[in-house]
């Protein structure tokens, strides 16, 4: 069987790097990789970090791209990767504009498709955006759906898709037992910031990510409640790899810039990432993905959104809903910093995504299909 994956994202390329790695060991399938450069820079770091070689990159990406030059130009590309490799399934990730337009060109040319990590929803078309409907489409065109939980899986079978349901866990616990490493050294600013074993930053970690579109006219608030964090806890360090949207960088610039524990540093890689993750007390962030990865290292996330599509964590209490509003924002990071009690309760509380094991069961699907 020819099988072949298609991501865009850095986000996505994490996810599916331990899949195709497993996917390549399986001598049953001829698995091949399509990249189509959604995110040029950040993409390319994590293919050469897991020394991935695309077969087709699509090289879609543009300056200032919007989401109808995303979709229509990775639709164009896929007609032609599809007609050049001939697949006999596509696998898509996530809910990306690629994964969608991936999705869909395989449709046309009635190849099945796979959606790994399926099932997520909010019930907001417009919240996270355009992910949420991302998600949505792609599972109607999906043939097979690689569900991270039970809860994902109950999402689809809500809407009437029953057929080819799997619940795997989520492959990106799969890429923190391939990323984390005790003796890592960081190639980044991260390295001076967190520094040697002997010489090592006695301050306690702040993580923090902002990116989404739906925050953008909440970013002050949101980074004027990491200075007050700063402020109230001396003892505190935060460490922000600055997204590259322009929105972003300089609203973060402008609250954050002056304050000296505020290390504002460029995107780092996922290497650098998780195991700044790994050595961090607390995760403040919009990102998806890292509700999934800190639990799985014991960290507490503090969601800076108004919804969720992973409710589950919040369920399990691995993560905490906190909006974006500063006071909250604060308060709630205070009290997981002065109250220990607290602290172990979300840093002790069972990750719901798995035992880093999903690459294999989504494999062994695969290579078992008629």
């Amino acid at each position: 069987m020819r099988v072949l994956t298609v991501f865009g994202t850095r986000p996505c390329a994490v996810k599916m790097s331990p899949l195709l790695r497993k996917l390549k060991e399986c001598p049953e399938i001829d698995a091949l990789c399509c990249v189509t450069g959604q995110h040029r820079e950040m993409l390319d770091a994590v293919l050469e970090k897991f020394n991935i070689k695309p077969d087709i990159d699509l090289n879609i990406m543009t300056e200032r791209q919007t989401l109808a030059d995303i979709t229509s130009r990775t639709l164009v590309g896929m007609v032609g990767a599809l007609d050049e490799l001939k697949p006999d399934l596509v696998l898509v990730h996530g809910d990306t504009s690629t994964s969608f337009a991936a999705a869909l060109a395989a449709f046309y040319a009635k190849i099945p498709v796979g959606h790994v990590e399926a099932g997520l929803r909010t019930d907001d078309r417009y919240s996270p955006f355009p992910e949420e409907m991302n998600r949505r489409m792609t599972s109607r065109v999906a043939s097979l759906h690689f569900c991270p939980t039970s809860l994902n899986a109950e999402n689809l079978r809500r809407e009437g898709i029953t057929d080819g349901v799997y619940i795997t866990g989520n492959t990106v616990i799969d890429a923190l037992n391939i990323t984390v490493s005790n003796n890592y050294e960081f190639e980044s600013a991260v390295g001076a910031i967190i520094g040697r074993p002997q010489t090592a930053n006695t301050k306690r970690l702040i993580l923090a990510t902002v990116h989404r579109r739906e925050n953008y006219n909440d970013l002050e608030g949101i980074f004027r409640a990491f200075a007050d964090i700063l402020t109230d806890c001396p003892d505190t360090e935060l460490v922000l790899p600055v997204h590259l949207s322009p929105i972003v960088r300089d609203a973060a610039n402008a609250a954050l810039a002056d304050i000296p524990r505020a290390r504002l540093i460029e995107p780092i890689n996922v290497w650098d990432m998780h195991n700044l993750m790994a050595r961090s007390t607390l995760v403040l962030t919009d990102s998806g993905g890292l509700q999934e990865e800190a639990p799985a290292l014991g960290k507490p996330v503090l969601v800076l959104r108004r919804e969720t599509e992973r409710p589950e964590a919040v369920e399990a209490g691995t993560v905490k809903l906190v909006g974006v509003e500063r006071e909250t924002i604060v308060r709630e990071a205070k009290l997981l910093l002065n109250d220990k009690s607290e602290y172990e309760k979300m840093a002790k509380a069972v990750n719901p995504y798995g035992d880093g094991k999903a690459s294999e069961r989504i494999v062994e699907i695969i290579r078992n299909l008629k």
